[in-house]
């Protein structure tokens, strides 16, 4: 058994990634930390573990350092504080913050405001959306989970620009449930500010917009510009992205087809679905994407998916078997709930 650490268990991605690790078949947690709720039971701060998980919250990574595997579910920052000992210690390490999505310290400090402190391990680190770059994860030590959003827009989009068949503008319009915001109220998420709303937040300036663009450009060579506004809608999970391109020549709607039924025919967690519904991936690890013709060249693509699994633990747990020669579904193999 892959012995498992979570370093920052006590928000929804921590406690996602306990409630699949517990029943994963090859991967058992021995440490969960919480510098909020040293001491305490983790089923106290998540009462569904109650039966599934028998710890307590660790303050510091003492029994981390012995583990096979640590998941890092810190806010962006913190990571870079405790991923170098871990490292150093020839630990694999999956990171779910943004602090190693970007693999350049000058465009971190531009997104996040913050200069890096780690950047030998910010160059190395693997982007790590499985579909994409399985052969990387595979070898890698540091795997850096992308963020929700990136995950929905770039497997959308993956396959148009493998083939160069879109020019490199993207319009990505985002909808989130109120979770991806994180356990902490404010403002914005209070359920009476938001509850009968759709508030769009960070416009021209989120974070996830280089990542977006990063990512694409890894799979193509087209120069690509991307414009990505995220919206808070008041459900609790689930993302739906709805990206806008421009064919660089025509092609009919079967050859299209055809080019996303081959990009994606390896990948367990990729459905198509000419219009994705969040309501079938809320629960699972499952990403839809679909699209559509909208004349004179326009193209629509969707995607959806639920942004504390596919889009967050279930995704790092999909990282860590690829990462630990394990098979890519274990522990990930179940539908969405459906309503």
């Amino acid at each position: 058994m892959v012995r498992a650490a979570i370093i920052g268990g006590s928000g929804y991605t921590g406690g996602e990634l306990a409630r699949i690790l517990c029943r994963h078949p090859k991967m058992t947690i021995v440490s969960m930390t919480s510098r909020q709720h040293p001491g305490v039971k983790v089923s106290k701060i998540h009462p569904f573990l109650e039966g599934f998980v028998d710890l307590r919250f660790d303050e510091k990574l003492g029994n981390a350092m012995d583990c096979d595997l640590v998941f890092v579910a810190t806010p962006y920052g913190a990571s870079m504080d405790i991923i170098p000992e871990l490292i150093d210690r020839g630990i694999k390490v999956i990171d779910l913050s943004g602090d190693y999505r970007l693999g350049d310290a000058n465009i971190y400090r531009k997104w996040y405001g913050i200069e890096h402190k780690d950047p030998k391990n910010l160059k190395s680190a693997v982007y790590g959306i499985p579909e994409l770059f399985r052969n990387e994860i595979a070898k890698a030590q540091l795997v850096a989970n992308p963020g929700c959003y990136p995950t929905c827009a770039v497997l959308a989009l993956a396959p148009l620009f493998a083939e160069g068949i879109v020019d490199g503008k993207i319009i990505v319009d985002a909808k989130s449930g109120t979770s991806g915001a994180g356990m902490e109220p404010t403002k914005t998420t209070h359920h009476p500010n938001c509850g009968a709303n759709v508030i769009p937040y960070k416009v021209g300036s989120h974070r996830h917009t280089p990542e977006i663009a990063m990512a694409l450009r890894k799979i193509g060579d087209a120069p690509v510009e991307v414009i990505f506004t995220p919206h808070l809608v008041p459900i609790v999970r689930g993302i739906l992205c709805t990206c806008y391109g421009t064919l660089i020549k025509p092609i009919a709607h079967d050859d299209l087809y055809s080019i996303y039924q081959k990009f994606y025919k390896d990948s367990r967690f990729v459905r198509l679905n000419n219009i994705p519904s969040i309501p079938s991936v809320v629960g699972s690890n499952f990403c839809e994407v679909g699209y559509e013709f909208a004349g004179n060249g326009n193209l629509v693509v969707l995607g959806a998916l639920d942004n504390l699994i596919k889009g967050g633990a279930g995704q790092a747990i999909q990282n860590a078997n690829i990462m630990f020669g394990i098979e890519e579904e274990a522990g990930l193999d179940f539908p969405g709930m459906g309503v």
